[in-house]
């Protein structure tokens, strides 16, 4: 069952894992996923969609979520396998990936979206659930703030494209670079702007 806004019931379980993901749009870098069980009796204040909030309060809320939680993990698919299997299913592998590492197995899972990847047990998508779930928000912070500093780190690499500026997304000034410098090996070259850059589109 898919869950939104109207219709949206927590399961009567105790290990509830929340998992989102960040970097299905971008052209550059791995999508990466999160997965967080919270502890209950510690509660974080100000959990929300990651997108909502400033990049000083994610940070100080990632490391938070880290001390506190029961436990959190993270997953990805880098480019060569989102290259391979397309952006879809690469980032339910990441979120695979992301719930098999969690030191403690969850009852159930309420994943952000409309979709839920096969998992070893039940789950729920949840559409705007990083707006709904408290465990859902905790992993979209941690996952955007672990791109986030992916790309800081890609941009002192290559720092003619300006990753730091746009994280890997389809920005006029990122189109602008990829044409002028041609992509990365960090590229996704299944996606239509790096194929047009490598004068495959």
């Amino acid at each position: 069952m898919i869950f939104n806004e109207t219709n949206f019931v927590r399961p009567s379980v105790e290990l509830i894992a929340g998992v989102d993901e960040v970097g299905r749009g971008p052209l550059v870098g791995d999508v990466v996923t999160a997965a967080v069980i919270l502890d209950p009796n510690n509660p974080i204040e100000g959990l929300n969609d990651s997108k909502k909030l400033s990049e000083k309060k994610r940070n100080a809320l990632a490391e938070e979520i880290k001390e506190k939680a029961l436990a959190w993990s993270i997953g990805r698919a880098d480019p060569s396998e989102i290259d391979e299997l397309n952006i879809l299913h690469a980032t339910m592998l990441a979120m695979q990936r992301a719930v098999a590492r969690l030191a403690v197995q969850p009852q159930h899972v309420l994943i952000d979206g409309n979709r839920v990847p096969s998992l070893p047990m039940p789950g729920n998508a949840v559409i705007k659930g990083d707006g709904l779930v408290a465990e859902i928000s905790a992993a979209s912070i941690l996952a955007k703030v672990e791109r986030d500093n992916e790309m800081a780190e890609l941009d002192k690499i290559h720092p003619e494209y300006g990753f730091a500026k746009h994280k890997g997304y389809p920005t006029k000034l990122h189109f602008e670079m990829l044409a002028k410098y041609g992509p990365t090996p960090h590229h996704r070259k299944s996606f239509k702007p790096v194929q047009k850059a490598l004068g495959l589109g």
